[in-house]
C-alpha cells in the first residue's frame, strides 16, 4: 500500500472558550487557555495516520521547545518526521482560537516556521509514485504548494488539494487535484476565479459533501454532542486521503471522510488527545 505524504503546516493552538465571538472593537472574556497541537497539515497527517495510513509529514517547526514537542508527538503516532525541517532562530507556528458555546471557532494564524517552508524541502516527493497520495493545504507558501502539486503529478501520484485558507493558485495546479477539496465559502470564491478544477469535492458541514455533484450525507451528530468544529475539515481530508491510498472508491472514501469529520466535532481541539 502507498503512503500519504502531507505537505503543510504545524502549529500550536492556543484555545479559549467564549460565550460568543466579539464584534469589531469589542472585548469578551475567555474561559481557560489550553495549548494544543494544530496546523492544518499536521491535523490532516494525524487524521490519516489514525485511519491506518502510512504517513510522511513535510513542513517546518521552530528551534524551540514547542517544535521539539511536536516532532516527538508525531513520531509517537507513527508519522515519518524526517522531512520536517527545524528552522533555526524561528518560532514554531501558532494559532489563536476562540470557541463559542455552539462550537464555532474564530482563528488567527501566526505562521512562524511555516512561512519558511520552501521547494527545497520537497525532496521526499522524488520518491512518490502512482500508489501514493500527496495531500496539501495553504498554510505554507503558495509557491511550495504549486511546486509540490506539479512534482507529485509528474510522478503520477494522486494529489488531494484542500484549498484552505483560500488563495488563488495557477489554473494548472487546481486542475491537477483529484480532488480539489473546498467548503461552501471557498467554493464561491473559486467560482469567481478563472481556475477550473477537473475534480471538485465540496463539503457542507452537517449536510455532507458532494464530489463532482454526487452528494452523500454523513452520520448525524446531535447538537448537544458538538464541542468544537475547528478540526472537522482536517479530519475529513486526512481520512479521505487514507481511504484513497488504501484503494477505496469515491463513495467509500467519502463515507470514511464524513465519519471522521463527524467524530472530530465531538472532542475539543483539532486533533484527538491534542494537549501538548
Amino acid at each position: 500500500m502507498g503512503r500519504v505524504v502531507v505537505v503543510g503546516s504545524l502549529s500550536i493552538d492556543l484555545v479559549t472558550q467564549v460565550e460568543r465571538h466579539p464584534g469589531p472593537g469589542e472585548t469578551v472574556l475567555g474561559t481557560g487557555l489550553e495549548r494544543m497541537a494544530g496546523g492544518k497539515g499536521a491535523n490532516q497527517a494525524v487524521a490519516a495516520a489514525a485511519c491506518g495510513a502510512t504517513v510522511v509529514m513535510v513542513g517546518a517547526v521552530g528551534s524551540d521547545e514547542a517544535g521539539s514537542a511536536y516532532l516527538a508527538r508525531l513520531s509517537a503516532r507513527g508519522i515519518d518526521v524526517a522531512s520536517i525541517r527545524v528552522a533555526p532562530g524561528c518560532p514554531t507556528g501558532h494559532a489563536l482560537i476562540a470557541v463559542d458555546e455552539a462550537g464555532e471557532s474564530s482563528i488567527v494564524v501566526v505562521a512562524g516556521a511555516n512561512a519558511t517552508v520552501d521547494p527545497d524541502d520537497l525532496d521526499v516527493l522524488g520518491s512518490v509514485g502512482p500508489g501514493d497520495v500527496v495531500l496539501l493545504q495553504l498554510e505554507v507558501p503558495s509557491e511550495v504548494v504549486t511546486s509540490a502539486v506539479r512534482r507529485a503529478s509528474a510522478r503520477a501520484a494522486r494529489v488531494v488539494l484542500n484549498l484552505a485558507p483560500y488563495a488563488l493558485l495557477p489554473p494548472d495546479v487546481v486542475a491537477l487535484a483529484d480532488p480539489l477539496v473546498v467548503n461552501e465559502h471557498e467554493a464561491l470564491l473559486l467560482a469567481d476565479s478563472e481556475s477550473m478544477p477537473a475534480s471538485l469535492l465540496v463539503t457542507f458541514g452537517a449536510a455532507g459533501a458532494a464530489w463532482d455533484g454526487d452528494q452523500l450525507t454523513g452520520p448525524e451528530v446531535d447538537p448537544s454532542q458538538v464541542l468544537d468544529m475547528s478540526g472537522a475539515g482536517d479530519a475529513f481530508c486526512g481520512a479521505l486521503s487514507a481511504a484513497l491510498v488504501a484503494g477505496a472508491d469515491r463513495h467509500a472514501a467519502l463515507r470514511s471522510a464524513l465519519a471522521a469529520g463527524a467524530d472530530a466535532v465531538r472532542h475539543r481541539g483539532a486533533q484527538r488527545d491534542p494537549v501538548l
